[in-house]
């Protein structure tokens, strides 16, 4: 996985990581303490762990892969953050097998939902692990931006199934086992008990421009990243976008 920082990755993470970033910041002052707890559920080998552990937290990386938990090593120590940053093999489904239930400030599951048996389950998982007033991160394939990506391609009727799919796949080539609508995603969200605050539209231009413009033409990259900046917040785009990130906060059993 590239790192988010790094110009051409960022075209698929600014968005994210900008929120997220912002979100540990208010985390951080709510808390009075500089370093916080955070679990990154199916983090491999540290897109958003490592990155995190260099604003000083303290990362904990679940991950079935020992490849990818390897590489996460690697990658820290090469960042400096070794100490920040621990790797623990494991998933979504059998999360209190590895870490502690209620032991985080904030819990990434970043494209974790499409693979699982039971998204639900999942994301009460997540939330369980969050403390009280614990923030979600929760990023996962949006059914709209594949419709119009395979249409675009013109694979119109791959596009038809995905659209009419329950699961949101446009065939048995399909890489990716499910999609999500915002609505949906939310929905997951808030029976786990997590208030909602904020829905964003990820790669929602990124994928359908041609990689040959954006890395040839002066300023391409940049105006890229801020018109994907514009219209993440906006519902009216989280209904083609390839991913779709929602953040909220845990509540307690009686503010539901």
């Amino acid at each position: 996985m590239s790192d988010p920082m790094r110009p051409r990755a960022s075209l698929r993470t600014a968005v994210v990581w900008e929120v997220l970033k912002d979100a540990l910041d208010r985390k951080v002052k709510a808390a009075g303490s500089d370093a916080l707890d955070v679990l990154d559920t199916g983090g491999g080998t540290g897109n958003f762990a490592v990155p995190v552990a260099r604003l000083g937290h303290r990362v904990t990386v679940v991950d079935p892969s020992p490849n990818a938990l390897f590489a996460l090593e690697r990658r820290a120590a090469e960042a400096g953050v070794a100490d920040r940053v621990r790797g623990v093999q494991g998933d979504i489904h059998g999360l209190f097998d590895v870490v502690e239930r209620g032991g985080y400030d904030a819990v990434l599951c970043h494209g974790v939902l499409e693979y699982v048996d039971d998204p639900a389950e999942g994301v009460r998982n997540a939330v369980d692990a969050l403390r009280p007033s614990g923030t979600l991160s929760l990023l996962a394939a949006g059914l709209g931006g594949a419709v119009l990506a395979r249409a675009l391609a013109g694979h119109f009727t791959e596009a038809r199934q995905a659209l009419t799919d329950p699961a949101g796949r446009w065939g048995e080539g399909d890489p990716v086992p499910r999609r999500f609508t915002a609505d949906q995603l939310t929905e997951l969200v808030g029976k786990a008990g997590v208030e909602v605050g904020a829905v964003h539209g990820v790669r929602v231009f990124a994928d359908l421009v041609p990689g040959a413009l954006v890395d040839t033409e002066p300023g391409a990259l940049d105006a890229l990243l801020r018109l994907e900046a514009a219209a993440a917040e906006l519902p009216a785009f989280h209904s083609v976008a390839t991913q779709l990130h929602v953040l909220g906060e845990k509540q307690e059993p009686g503010e539901r």
